[in-house]
């Protein structure tokens, strides 16, 4: 497999015009290895980057080019920040250039195939590419990133579920009732995309607050696939999102019932033995009620536990910005971790108040 070089890691983006694409470039124009090489949009061919996004003004010079004339092949790793279907389809391609591929959308999320095609309408044309994709949670599955050609980097919600119920399922642990968990998870209007909607619309989404998807979203079975893999069995989740009137962030309560046997259990250490250590990931003390803004525009996840009346219920807060740890900057910090990269770098942007 090629290697970039000890400084440099030339990047390429194909879908540069959402939400998270734009992410991607803020975050990497300010990344101290990476070389943004290419970025992709067939709509908005040769026109500068910085003309969509004003934000970027001296600093990014490229301009949008359609993906068969950019230099894809040429970069160490492909981003893509593009609809379900999109990455699959180039995965061969770029691999066989010993090009490295991370991919925001949910080609290489799921393992089970018959899973994916049910959810996203579509059959699964790369199985094979499929089965060495390792998901992108770095506090998770650090290991096996840093050998990985395919990522498949985890939906927002996923992240905040799987790093909130961690510390309880994993290595055998038996403190929790896996079959009765709960996830009650809020996310601001962006998580929905840079698209012409009528549910996003101002005067839709404003002063307004509402549940989705309770029927079923794409979400759960990739929640569940996680969760029941660090639990090493089936767990049952009920998990319900919701539409929050603000542009960014992300709140999950997660609830729990705790098992006889784990009564004595000091779930606040537990949580801050599991996270020490990890830079993007804060157990706050005990009694804390995390905010969306003390995460808004950082790769910060911040987690707050609760046990009330020392009862048998436990309630784990999680919140983080849906466009940074929930997208684009956990994509980074995988692709930090799979160069061999301080896995720090480019990410300590400080939450931005008010």
């Amino acid at each position: 497999m090629a290697q970039a070089s000890s400084t440099r890691v030339k990047v390429g983006i194909v879908g540069g015009t959402g939400y998270t694409g734009v992410e991607l470039l803020r975050l990497l124009s300010q990344h101290p290895h990476a070389e943004l090489t290419a970025i992709t949009s067939r709509k908005e061919d040769g026109m500068a980057v910085s003309d969509m996004f004003p934000n970027l003004r001296g600093r990014v010079k490229l301009a949008f080019s359609t993906p068969e004339n950019a230099p894809l092949t040429d970069c160490d790793v492909v981003f893509f920040a593009t609809p379900h279907g999109v990455a699959m389809a180039q995965a061969q391609t770029l691999l066989a250039a010993d090009t490295r591929i991370i991919d925001l959308a949910a080609d290489f999320r799921l393992q089970d195939t018959a899973i994916f095609e049910r959810w996203y309408k579509m059959p699964h044309s790369c199985p094979d590419i499929l089965a060495e994709a390792v998901y992108g949670i770095p506090e998770i599955n650090r290991a096996r990133l840093s050998g990985a050609r395919v990522v498949g980097n985890p939906g927002c919600y996923p992240t905040t579920v799987a790093l909130g119920l961690a510390p309880l399922l994993e290595n055998g642990a038996r403190l929790v009732d896996v079959q009765t968990l709960i996830a009650d998870c809020k996310s601001g209007v962006s998580g929905a995309g840079r698209k012409a909607e009528i549910g996003t619309l101002f005067s839709e989404a404003s002063d307004n607050f509402k549940a989705y998807g309770v029927p079923g979203h794409r979400h759960h079975p990739e929640i569940l696939e996680q969760l029941q893999r660090m639990a090493g069995g089936k767990v049952g989740l009920t998990f319900v999102p919701h539409l929050v009137p603000m542009v960014r962030g992300m709140f999950s309560t997660i609830y729990a019932r705790i098992l006889p046997d784990a009564r004595g259990t000091d779930f606040q250490a537990l949580y801050e033995q599991r996270y020490a250590g990890e830079a993007f990931v804060d157990v706050m003390p005990p009694g804390s009620l995390p905010e969306t803004r003390s995460v808004r525009a950082s790769n910060d996840l911040r987690i707050a536990v609760h046990r009330p009346d020392g009862g048998d219920l436990l309630i784990v807060l999680v919140v983080q910005d849906n466009l940074v740890k929930g997208a684009a900057g956990q994509a980074v910090q995988n692709m930090n971790v799979m160069f061999g990269l301080p896995e720090t770098a480019g990410l300590g942007h400080v939450a931005v108040l008010p």
